[in-house]
């Protein structure tokens, strides 16, 4: 199955909506990482909402999630790109107990922040924050339109060790397009309905059949999305010379060069004793990031 977002709108009504399914590019942001099932869960609902919520707001840039807690999970981030490109990570704390297979999203965290981060290709960067006071992704991600976007959204999102998928619905604020009062509560009240089993088991198309067959339902072209890494060598030269001249040296005195690898996708970097005097030569370093 070919991953995929697709959108949908609920003809005569101000009441839209979008599904995903990820496949490839779940298996492979967690391919690269021994992630406790629990963690494997949590990080592909998000990799599900950083999808949804890209088409959403129709960026023309990159859009990243990142959820900070104070529990076994520290840092789970999700981010696309402009070519519908997809990557996420998680970071837990070594010290931590690593959380039961049933282990939820509050289980994990704790307490906390999700950070969302628009960073259009022209135009400013944005971001929002909202705290971590619902016990689901989802929860918080809709407590974020609520109080940011002020836009009536629901989220569904549910993942396992092979898949993860989402449901998006929102009212649009023109109610110009709107013949029908109680299309909102009633959309909402039949995607309540789903269970995750549900939404795993079945493709988009199936899914809106059986929640929707009694609606009129205009569904758009599927977008095709994938695993891509926007890492680079430049980038990853960046990342090291925050560290300053003096602490690059050090290293490179103990052992004559410096390995590194992108924390999403693990390609690998390396840099000679004239490469780092060379980067620290260069007026204009480009900005750090996380790799």
């Amino acid at each position: 199955m070919t991953d995929q977002i697709q959108r949908f709108i609920f003809e005569h009504t101000n009441v839209r909506g979008e599904i995903v399914s990820l496949a490839e590019a779940h298996h492979e942001v967690m391919a690269r990482h021994d992630y406790p099932g629990a963690v494997t869960r949590q990080l592909g609902e998000l990799l599900a909402a950083v999808a949804l919520l890209t088409e959403t707001v129709k960026l023309d840039g990159t859009m990243s999630i990142e959820v900070r807690g104070q529990g076994a999970v520290t840092m789970m981030m999700a981010e696309s790109n402009p070519g519908g490109e997809l990557r996420a990570i998680a970071q837990l704390d070594e010290e931590a107990v690593l959380p039961d297979e049933d282990a939820g999203f509050t289980d994990l965290f704790g307490s906390g922040r999700i950070t969302i981060t628009l960073d259009p290709k022209g135009g400013r960067r944005y971001q929002g924050v909202v705290a971590l006071e619902r016990d689901s992704l989802a929860g918080c991600l809709e407590d974020y339109f609520a109080r940011s976007e002020q836009l009536p959204t629901r989220l569904w999102l549910a993942a396992d060790s092979e898949k993860s998928v989402g449901m998006l619905l929102q009212r649009l604020p023109d109610e110009s397009l709107n013949q029908d009062d109680d299309a909102w509560e009633r959309t909402v009240m039949l995607a309540q309905t789903l269970d995750d089993a549900e939404m795993l088991e079945v493709g988009p198309d199936e899914m809106l059949r059986r929640l929707y067959h009694e609606e009129s339902v205009r569904i758009f072209a599927p977008k095709a999305l994938r695993f891509g890494c926007t890492c680079s060598r430049e980038r990853i030269a960046g990342a090291l010379l925050t560290l300053g001249g003096d602490e690059l040296r050090e290293i490179l005195a103990e052992q004559t060069r410096i390995d590194t690898q992108c924390h999403f996708c693990h390609t690998s970097y390396r840099f000679s004793a004239a490469d780092v005097e060379s980067l620290l030569e260069t007026p204009d370093a480009p900005p750090p990031t996380l790799h």
